[in-house]
This record gives structure tokens, C-alpha cells and sequence, in this order.
């Protein structure tokens, strides 16, 4: 599997780079084939093409991209499986959530961009003035592995609906699904230049992208310290940047008749994905009365998790997505059993009978304070720290004594405490009863979608 070329002007062509990265299968830790990592030079081409483009793309009928992202999600719809088929090499996605969580997120954000098109209002009137929204120009959209798709089209189905151009760096270790993206784009024969992809390291095509100043605009998702990287390198030719950084979200768990299922929600919602989601609720906040209640819940709920070969239909978690993702996860449930933390479950080394692959065994941490590094650092990996907490302000205080701010997590029965919590906590999306992944939400908060949805 030889994937050289990129992506630009409408076109698949050659490199000049000689720098190439082997494609690694990271449920076998086998090479799949190789990428070709751009320059500079290629950024330079895409940034030209999109430029071009622009004048005319940005022109187009509300009408015309109507129609054109209708294909693009029909031909995506068509081509799901192969889609899913691609994140599951890419990052070792169990199957089910492979196609059913990773693929199927992209056909809602293209139903998204389509439906804001049909209701948005371009230009009004307001007082004596008249308000027009315009496209930014060209926008660049350097994207994570852990989320592939969903981070892809988030970003780029508002920004062909806008009008913008853009150009694509998708994670250089999960390539495979940005370029089943880009053969659907081209069969829905998007305009030349309205959207380029270019393969390369954030150190070299992300810098390029971020300090152009063919760029009008920057979106990234990743970690902080790549955000730092990208505001940085945007700050010079004064880019707009919108960022999606790190997170280790709490989730606190209320005491009454809904605590169990709270645990064991938590523990799943923790754990999907191998751990591996930036909002994901790696820090469990219960009551100090009721930790031993809460160990053992938890415990037994991640016995339950079969982690394996994600094309076996029993798996539920698979590999984590590199070497250097295993080692770093490794490091950090060494450094919490350095710390004091009580290892409940799972632990250091794989799990039994997975000797290939970046497996790693679903850990649970009792007895951690707020304090300590896996409490204040993301993991990125199948591992939870519960934090008791003496009450609900002192669990408040702990949720937000984070330096991240993505989301945050609140379970129990009890309305107006949720209410009164979500008001007082210091994250960009609080999650009421796991309200974005199914399974606990209120009778309230069902109404409240049905009326919107």
C-alpha cells in the first residue's frame, strides 16, 4: 500500500519530499505500506490552488453547495463501509464502533452544514445597517487520529458550506480514512482547489500551514501543546485560530438510587474508544462515604470489558493507536502506582493472549487525589482515577481545579442538583447523565431533544 500522492487543485500528484512514514497496523504492529510526509513546497501548492479556487468557489448559490454536499453524503452513505473499514486499520477501531460511532458521525455533520445552508440568513437588514456573513478565505484543518472522520467533516463540511476553500492535514498515523474522504470529495467532483490534502508531521506541513500567509484561518484539534504550536506560528500573519485541545474531564457521580448505573456508565464511557476521546470522563468524583461501593462497581464493570482483535465482533475496546501512545500510557500507570494510587484493575503489560498489538488491560486507580499526575495529565488511554470528594462543593472545587477546560460529567437522579452543578462547573460541554452517549438521560432531557430534533 503506497500512498505517495496528495491531493490538489482536483488533481492526485507527486511529492518532491523524500521523507516517507510507514503505515503501522497497530492490532499487529505490521507495516501496511508507506506515506510520503510533504514540505513546504506542498503546502505552497495547495495554498495557490485554494486561492484560486476561492474567487469563484466562495461565489457559488447557496443552491449549488446545497446540491454538492448532498453528493458528497450520498456517495459518502454508499462507501460507509469502506470508510469504516479504513479508521479500523488506521487506529484499530473495534468493528461496531468503527462503523457504527466513527463512520456514521460524518453522515451527520454533511446532514448538518446541508440544513444550516437551507435556514441560515446570509444578509439581513438591522436598524440601518445591512449584515452580510462572508466566507473567511482559505482555511486550514489540521486533524487528530482518535477521531478521524468526525474531526474531518466537523471541520470541513461548514467550511465548503460557507463558501471557504481548504486545505486538509489529517494525523500522519491514521492517514487511510482522510483518503477515502478525498475520493469521495473528487466522485462528487468538488471544484478544483475548493479542497486539497496534503500528508505530513505538524512539525513541518502543520508549521507551514499555520505561519502562511496564503491562510486565512486555522482549525485544529489536538493536544495542547500543538495548540500552543499552531496559535503561535498564526499570531505573525494575524489567522483567525479555532482550537479543540486536550481535556480530563471529571464526572461526578451523585449518591442515590442511580449510583451504580452511574459507575458502570462511567467506566464504559471512559474506557470507548480505548480511552482515547479528548472529553472522555477520566476522572471519577464519589462520595468519600460511598469509595468502597464505588471500587467494586468499578471494578467489576471493567472485568466485563473484552479488549482484542478488532475484527472479532465480542471486542468492545482494541489496541491503543501507536508504540509511542502504548509507552507514554505504560509510563503513566507506572508513575500512578509510584504515586500511591491503589491499583484496583488492569495494570502494567498487556492483556493476556495479546502479545502483538498495543493492547493495553482497562485500569482502574482508587485512593487518587487531585494532586497527582494521572489526575492532572491526559492519559489518552484506557485508564480512570477515582477521586473521592467529601461534598458537592468540594467536588465542584476539584472538577474545575483542571488547567483543561473541554467537558465535564454529572450523573444522578436529582434535577435541580444536576442543574445547579452544570451552573458552577468550568467546561466548554457538560455531559447530565452521559446526555451525548445514550443510556442514563433523564426523562427532561428526552423531551428536551425530541422538541429540538
Amino acid at each position: 500500500m503506497q500512498k505517495h500522492d496528495f491531493y490538489i487543485n482536483g488533481k492526485w500528484v507527486k511529492s518532491d519530499s523524500p521523507d516517507e512514514l510507514h503505515i503501522i497496523n497497530p492490532a499487529t504492529e505490521k507495516s501496511l505500506g508507506t506515506i510520503k510526509l510533504g514540505n513546504r513546497k506542498d503546502v505552497d501548492k495547495a495554498v495557490n490552488a485554494a486561492r484560486n479556487s476561492f474567487h469563484s468557489y466562495s461565489q457559488l448559490s447557496v443552491k449549488h453547495k446545497i446540491d454538492l454536499l448532498t453528493t458528497i453524503r450520498e456517495i459518502y452513505k454508499r462507501r460507509l463501509e469502506d470508510v469504516a473499514h479504513a479508521i479500523q486499520i488506521d487506529m484499530g477501531a473495534p468493528k461496531h464502533l468503527a462503523l457504527n460511532s466513527q463512520a456514521k458521525v460524518g453522515l451527520a455533520h454533511l446532514k448538518a452544514a446541508i440544513e444550516a445552508l437551507k435556514s441560515h440568513k446570509t444578509e439581513y437588514e438591522y436598524r440601518d445597517f445591512i449584515i452580510r456573513h462572508e466566507p473567511i478565505g482559505v482555511c486550514g484543518l489540521i486533524t487528530p487520529w482518535n477521531w478521524p472522520i468526525n474531526q474531518i467533516l466537523s471541520k470541513l463540511a461548514p467550511c465548503l458550506a460557507s463558501g471557504c476553500t481548504a486545505i486538509l492535514k489529517p494525523s500522519e498515523i491514521a492517514p487511510l480514512s482522510a483518503l477515502v474522504i478525498c475520493e469521495i470529495l473528487d466522485e462528487a467532483k468538488v471544484p478544483a482547489g475548493a479542497f486539497n490534502l496534503i500528508n505530513g508531521t505538524g512539525q513541518i506541513v502543520g508549521e507551514a500551514m499555520s505561519s502562511h500567509p496564503g491562510i486565512d484561518m486555522m482549525s485544529f484539534t489536538g493536544s495542547t501543546r500543538a495548540g500552543i504550536s499552531v496559535a503561535k506560528a498564526s499570531a505573525d500573519t494575524v489567522k483567525r485560530v479555532s482550537q479543540e485541545l486536550g481535556g480530563k474531564s471529571a464526572n461526578i457521580i451523585l449518591d442515590d438510587e442511580l449510583f451504580e448505573t452511574s459507575i458502570r456508565k462511567g467506566v464504559q464511557e471512559c474506557m470507548e474508544n480505548t480511552g482515547q476521546s479528548c472529553n472522555s470522563p477520566t476522572r471519577m468524583l464519589v462520595p468519600f462515604s460511598r469509595k468502597k461501593d464505588a471500587y467494586e462497581i468499578a471494578v467489576s464493570e471493567a472485568e466485563n470489558i473484552i479488549v482484542g482483535d478488532p475484527n472479532e465482533n465480542r471486542t468492545i475496546i482494541g489496541p491503543v493507536v501507536s508504540n509511542i501512545q502504548f509507552e507514554k500510557v505504560q509510563k503513566l500507570i507506572q508513575i500512578g502506582i509510584d504515586e500511591g494510587a491503589r491499583l484496583l484493575s488492569g495494570g502494567i503489560g498487556k492483556p493476556n493472549g495479546l502479545e502483538e498489538g498495543y493492547y493495553i488491560k482497562p485500569t482502574i486507580f482508587g485512593e487518587v487525589n487531585n494532586n497527582m499526575k494521572i489526575a492532572r495529565e491526559e492519559i489518552f488511554g484506557p485508564v480512570l482515577s477515582i477521586i473521592p470528594y467529601k461534598n458537592i462543593e468540594n467536588a465542584i472545587f476539584i472538577a474545575n481545579d483542571t488547567e483543561y477546560g473541554l467537558a465535564a460529567y454529572i450523573s444522578g437522579k436529582d434535577r435541580e442538583k444536576l442543574n445547579f452543578i452544570a451552573r458552577k462547573l468550568r467546561a466548554g460541554q457538560i455531559h447530565i447523565n452521559y446526555s451525548s452517549g445514550g443510556g442514563l438521560r433523564p426523562i427532561w432531557w428526552i423531551q428536551a431533544i425530541r422538541k429540538w430534533t
